[in-house]
């Protein structure tokens, strides 16, 4: 990736796009990549930091949904386990197997989870990750081994798929910048540019850095700005009806010991007909999500009282070991853009997640809904439907087979393993094209290997590369997204981004005040994170 200055000189010089995308999650950021790799002149803009949002705080899971199986939703899971299929293959240093077990307690539930599980494997066909099995109840604590044995029958394995949603978004822009496509963090939108016959012909933005104002004109303008597409659609169209309704999930983040091993445990039905995952992820226990309506869209959402209780309360339930507050090494909430459904007193978690595109008048092109596992296949369908309107020039898309990283070349050496560790020590496989620059980095400084904070996994090298490479603005995007360690450990992350502040500073060109400034706004945000 390019620094924030080259990619501004960039844009002025270009002054026209074939497409412009509006947002930097998942849908926005598939979007520019899908346009960019099929010849389009693509630029990105995101008002926060990539992935600021929804995209960075999902349940770190790219399935196919066996809730939406029950809901009937057989098209959709479909869906999605195609496309799951193809992130295992083209990003195999992110995207991998995992094995979950539902825990058994009446034998009816065995019947009926194996049943359905059994047809969730042949809905997938040749996408399948592994057949789903019944396990006997000393199967299942081996499988489970924090699991409670109170009432327990057995339990049934299935395979679904596990990932890093910012870290595959930063892969992705990778690949955007290197097929000369543009992408710019805190560039926020403030209007869209229209012509005589009121057909949009391109977008203004402002810089939040300097608060310099700037104009680009396109021939395609993609409203990909999740929970907040309808302040993009008020511009377009003001007074327009409400297509989002916002639903806040939230996560709480555990030691590995409530849940040793490498099984993740679902919950099929939680008492008020939720979904409960634990799933081990870069060594720590994410227990999750909720599903809570939210009336306003916030950039930083904060998790409920009731919401932290649901989970804990839950988590009890199913493991031996007991979880309380003071256990929670990190809680983060994300705001998930559901299509608003018809019926005003629907719940959230009967809305459907398929995604939906909207083409208004003047040619601005929406999408909403939607979730990471299928934001390839929603980016292919907004390209297509420009087409189709000939907004834009045919072009066919190339997404379903290419090679997110050097896939073939890394799962020679590494196997399935997530964190491969290297002949250096540092498990850097996740950076999958660029692991090399990490160890290069190492070999003229040996000293980059150490590891910043001894409850996270990052090192010093990390630190350095990410900042010089992955467009970090600000302590929060190295700490939260480039790096994952607000997520994992919020105390620990609080002595971390002291260690590094100095070598960030360098390297970004912040004098004393400045650094003081970032350290400060880490330790608020951090407050958001804390129990």
């Amino acid at each position: 990736m390019d620094s924030r200055n080259n990619v501004q000189k960039k844009i002025a010089e270009a002054g026209r796009f074939d497409v412009v995308v509006i947002g930097g999650g998942a849908s926005g950021i598939g979007t520019a990549v899908e346009a960019t790799l099929r010849g389009y002149k693509t630029l990105l803009l995101e008002k926060h930091d990539f992935t600021k949002g929804t995209s960075s705080k999902s349940t770190k899971l790219i399935h196919g949904g066996v809730r939406y199986l029950a809901q009937g939703d057989l098209k959709m899971v479909r869906e999605a386990l195609k496309e799951r299929g193809y992130l295992v293959k083209n990003a195999p240093h992110l995207v991998h197997r995992q094995p979950f077990v539902i825990p058994v307690y009446r034998w009816w539930d065995a019947a009926l989870y194996t049943i359905g599980l059994t047809f969730y494997d042949l809905l997938a066909g040749k996408f399948s990750l592994g057949r789903s099995v019944f396990f006997s109840k000393k199967k299942t604590l081996e499988a489970l081994k924090g699991i409670s044995t109170k009432g327990l029958k057995g339990g049934i394995r299935y395979f679904d798929g596990q990932f890093d949603d910012s870290r595959l978004a930063i892969d992705l822009l990778h690949v955007l910048y290197k097929h000369g496509g543009l992408a710019l963090n805190y560039a926020d939108v403030i209007g869209l540019v229209k012509d005589e016959q009121g057909i949009t012909t391109g977008v203004e933005y402002r810089s939040v850095k300097d608060g310099e104002s700037a104009t680009v004109s396109a021939d395609l303008v993609v409203n990909a700005a999740g929970v907040w597409v309808d302040d993009i659609m008020e511009m377009d169209n003001p007074g327009h009806e409400k297509t989002i309704r916002p639903s806040q999930g939230i996560h709480l983040v555990l030691d590995k010991s409530f849940l040793p091993g490498n099984h993740a445990l679902m919950i099929p039905k939680t008492s008020d007909g939720r979904v409960l995952f634990a799933v081990p992820w870069h060594d720590h226990l994410v227990v999750g999500t909720t599903d809570t309506p939210i009336d306003k869209a916030t950039a930083e959402p904060v998790a409920l009282e009731k919401e932290i209780n649901f989970i804990l309360n839950t988590a009890k339930k199913y493991l031996n070991k007991p979880v309380e507050r003071k256990d929670v090494l990190s809680v983060f909430a994300g705001l998930r853009p559901l299509a608003a459904p018809k019926e005003k007193d629907s719940k959230t978690k009967e809305i459907s997640r398929n995604h939906k595109i909207i083409v208004s008048d003047s040619n601005l092109v929406t999408v909403i809904g939607g979730k990471w596992t299928t934001y390839r296949k929603m980016a292919e369908d907004i390209i297509n439907t420009a087409i189709r309107k000939k907004i834009i020039p045919s072009s066919l898309s190339n997404t379903r087979t290419f090679k997110i990283s050097d896939a073939p070349e890394l799962l020679k050496h590494a196997g399935e393993s997530l964190n491969v560790e290297s002949s250096k020590g540092q498990s850097f496989f996740q950076y999958g094209n660029n692991r090399q620059q990490l160890l290069d980095m190492i070999d003229k400084e040996p000293g980059l290997a150490e590891r910043v904070h001894p409850k996270l996994p990052y090192t010093f090298a990390e630190v350095r590369w990410c900042t010089e490479n992955e467009m970090v603005e600000h302590l929060e995007d190295l700490l939260s997204r480039r790096l994952r360690a607000m997520l994992l450990n919020t105390a620990a992350t609080e002595v971390m981004a002291e260690k590094i502040l100095p070598m960030v500073a360098e390297t970004l060109s912040w004098d004393e005040e400045y650094s003081k400034k970032e350290l400060n706004e880490i330790k608020m945000l951090a407050k958001n994170y804390k129990l």
